[in-house]
């Protein structure tokens, strides 16, 4: 095999002001280019490294990605050793959006979604089992292997329950199935013929219905029949199929769902795992990884100020002179003295005063936050824009990706997060 080269090598270098020199760089470490003003410092990192990097790795991308990214001239340089297609970083942001990232300006973040979709394990979020999804010739090979090894003269009754809507009041449920071909059922552990008299009301009342599609031994001579039983289970019962034999019953489903618990999960597509997109978006920061809270150190910028003189800013403003007065009554009411520093307040009369969500007096965060319905106004928007901060997302840790979505895991380990 090949080993990749263990230097960058730069020949006859004439970019600028520089006058042809060869230079050496070593791979996988920290290189720093130094010198006076004018020496050719930019010259030889921006315009020869960056630029040859850049032009090396833009070649691989698409003709609508290259549109978005700036392209510099091709260095004035002999020869170029050792430098693999690089993703170029300028000092400066070249995007406008706040979701844009390097993996989305450079593409690489659609790769890994689509790795992540295709090959990654999906994992449960209730149980930590795996989540799998069943097909027809995996469900006839269980169903050989567990049912046929056992006892294969029990034959195997491949089903599968009734579907929530085919209980309509204005439809005869019994008339329908044996309409569709379907003869035998099993009401509560019971086998039932569904034109027996009173078998109408019977399916309508029992709690565990399953609808008999086959009654079939579990060897390989059946192998065909099975799988066209399992099939149709799966095409009348929206997805799912049972194998039951002998009182043992195996549930099987063509949609997500956890092996252990059946806890149902979304089908892995490549937009989960996109924070630009509402399915895979974090539903606490909308796929910015940051939130905006309203901060007690800009509510009070400063802690030396009494409430007589203004502690609570956004209530000196002058439209507030109602919240101003129940302020005082309700400091007064609480023994609190108007003319004491906000710092010298007890912290219980200052949580008081800032969080208090009942009775007459309103706290100034729930304040802040009713006043929230009214962000429509422009002016609403600037006045409570003056009292937050933008903090890390406590749904995702920043990591921009919906936290409630199934995991999806890279054999025994989770996947990364988009690039950030």
């Amino acid at each position: 095999m090949r080993q990749p080269p263990q230097r960058v090598v730069l020949r006859n270098v004439r970019q600028h002001n520089l006058k042809g020199i060869t230079v050496e760089f070593p791979r996988r470490a920290l290189s720093v280019v130094t010198g006076p003003s004018g020496s050719g410092k930019s010259s030889l990192a921006f315009d020869t490294l960056y630029a040859e990097g850049q032009r090396r790795y833009i070649e691989s991308l698409s003709t609508y990605a290259k549109q978005f990214l700036e392209r510099m001239p091709k260095p004035l340089v002999d020869s170029m050793e050792g430098l693999s297609p690089a993703v170029a970083i300028e000092q400066k942001n070249p995007t406008t959006s706040s979701r844009s990232t390097v993996g989305t300006a450079t593409e690489i973040a659609d790769f890994l979604r689509l790795l992540w979709a295709r090959a990654g394990t999906q994992t449960c979020l209730q149980c930590g089992r795996d989540v799998k999804r069943d097909t027809v010739q995996e469900v006839v090979d269980c169903v050989i292997a567990d049912f046929g090894m056992r006892d294969a003269e029990l034959p195997v009754l491949v089903s599968f329950p009734l579907p929530a809507s085919a209980n309509r009041p204005d439809v005869e449920v019994a008339a329908q199935l044996r309409a569709a071909g379907f003869v035998r059922a099993q009401v509560d552990g019971e086998l039932l013929r569904l034109d027996d008299d009173g078998a109408e009301q019977r399916v309508r009342a029992g709690k565990d219905v399953l609808i008999i599609v086959d009654r079939i031994d579990a060897v390989e001579t059946n192998r065909g029949r099975l799988a066209d039983a399992v099939a149709t289970a799966f095409s009348e019962g929206e997805g799912v199929a049972l194998a039951v034999n002998n009182g043992d019953r195996r549930r099987f489903s063509e949609h997500p769902a956890c092996s252990a618990c059946g806890c149902a999960a979304p089908v892995l597509t490549p937009t989960l795992f996109s924070f630009n997109n509402p399915r895979g978006a974090c539903r606490g920061c909308n796929g910015f990884g940051a939130v905006l809270e309203y901060d007690e150190a800009l509510i009070v910028p400063d802690p030396r100020a009494s409430l007589a003189n203004g502690a609570l800013d956004p209530w000196t403003k002058p439209r507030y002179e109602g919240r101003r007065r129940l302020l005082r009554e309700t400091a007064r009411a609480r023994g609190v003295d108007l003319d004491a520093p906000w710092q010298d307040i007890p912290p219980r009369e200052r949580h008081f005063l800032l969080h208090n969500n009942g009775g007459r007096y309103l706290g100034i965060f729930p304040f802040l936050e009713r006043l929230e319905e009214k962000r429509y106004k422009q002016y609403i928007r600037v006045f409570l824009r003056q009292y937050q901060l933008a903090k890390t997302c406590p749904a995702c840790s920043g990591a921009r990706l919906n936290p409630s979505r199934s995991r999806c895991v890279w054999p025994a380990k989770r996947l990364p997060q988009s690039p950030r």
